[in-house]
């Protein structure tokens, strides 16, 4: 891993997001993860094209690695992204314990061209009964019940 980074995986996400945007795949955003100065995996915005509002480059990027390398941990691995994440993916990174992220674009290069998470990363910090999401606990006694099984269980796989 480099302090600096590598222009060439940049470079490869910034391709990636202009390739499957023009190519009608989703919005303008690619990502490659990177081990050992090699691509492990890359993804694009596939939102539109998988109709599913989780696929964000990140997160097909992650999914992708995860799935080569047979772990759900990336440590040791670098993300290159060529916007600075949303906070689903930002969350996923951390997740997936990438060691270094880079990006290209700020969040706020992204909010000028329509892809504006300034609302949810203002929801994040609220109490949860002031977020605009009506949420209510319920039946959490039950719900208890399976997490004090797990405490419980030899044999989980911490993670």
């Amino acid at each position: 891993m480099t302090e600096t980074g590598d222009p060439r995986f940049m470079r490869r996400a910034i391709e990636l997001s202009r390739q499957m945007m023009r190519e009608g795949r989703g919005g303008p955003f690619g990502a490659v993860i990177v081990r050992d100065g090699e691509i492990v995996a890359e993804g694009f915005n596939m939102v539109t094209s998988a109709k599913d509002p989780t696929a964000h480059a990140e997160v097909v990027a992650i999914r992708e690695a995860c799935r080569k390398l047979d772990d759900f941990s990336l440590a040791g691995c670098e993300i290159y992204t060529s916007c600075e994440p949303c906070p689903m993916c930002l969350a996923a990174i951390y997740w997936a314990r990438l060691e270094r992220m880079y990006y290209a674009n700020s969040r706020e290069d992204a909010a000028d061209i329509g892809f504006d998470d300034a609302f949810i990363y203002d929801e994040i910090p609220k109490p949860v009964e002031q977020r605009s999401l009506p949420s209510m606990r319920m039946l959490d006694r039950e719900a208890l019940t399976v997490f004090a099984e797990w405490a419980r269980k030899e044999d989980k796989i911490e993670y």
